[in-house]
């Protein structure tokens, strides 16, 4: 038995403001992505898009292609709205995928610096297995799915040209995902740190008050 209950719940304690942090800048990419839906003309439920969506991946998901279950589904931003990836909520950035696939993923998502690709999407499809650790986690998945590796390849490489084309309908909307990645990069990572320490503040100061009026009353 290997499982470290001490390093867990330590880990788990010290997430909370970086929670707070993460939260704040997803709503600032929603509101983003909000107004610039609106200079894009169309927004990701518009049926326009939902069809543009149905047609290319039908009823599987963008990246492993097994079938969808209501109960099994993810609303997957192929490039993750995090401080690292900059992904938008907006038409050309959103697809439908499996929870897995969407859960895998965001160990690339959550890398400040991507080695296998320039997005979030495209590096977890390069996980062929041949560039990374022997231990790698996201090529052990693919492994699971696709054990040989000719056919691994030949898969990863159909789902990011079946993407590429997906995205190639969108051309104003990538602009603007590209834009907002090489512009905000920096901006996010500062609000990010910003919010934690605000949290950290505010909370300390609220935690206070608190442990005085429980423990004196």
């Amino acid at each position: 038995m290997n499982f470290d209950t001490a390093k867990y719940l330590a880990g788990a304690t010290s997430r909370a403001k970086s929670d707070v942090a993460n939260k704040l800048v997803s709503m600032f990419l929603h509101e983003l992505s909000r107004r610039l839906s609106v200079e894009l003309g169309i927004s990701v439920t518009d049926p326009t898009y939902t069809r543009a969506v149905t047609d290319t991946f039908g009823i599987t998901c963008a990246y492993c292609e097994r079938v969808l279950e209501r109960d099994r589904v993810a609303v997957e931003h192929l490039d993750g709205m995090n401080r690292y990836r900059v992904g938008l909520h907006i038409a050309g950035n959103v697809v439908v995928s499996c929870r897995q696939c969407n859960s895998e993923k965001r160990r690339d998502d959550s890398r400040k610096h991507l080695t296998l690709a320039a997005t979030g999407w495209e590096s977890f499809l390069a996980h062929d297995g041949a560039r990374c650790a022997v231990d790698c986690k996201t090529c052990g998945y693919w492994k699971s799915l696709w054990p040989e590796p000719s056919s691994r390849v030949q898969r990863l490489q159909a789902a990011h040209k079946r993407i590429e084309v997906f995205r190639s309908g969108f051309p104003k909307a990538i602009t603007f995902c590209e834009k907002a990645k090489s512009d905000l990069s920096d901006h996010l990572d500062l609000l990010y740190r910003e919010c934690q320490d605000f949290a950290s503040g505010r909370i300390a100061g609220a935690v206070g008050e608190a442990v005085k009026r429980i423990v004196s009353g």
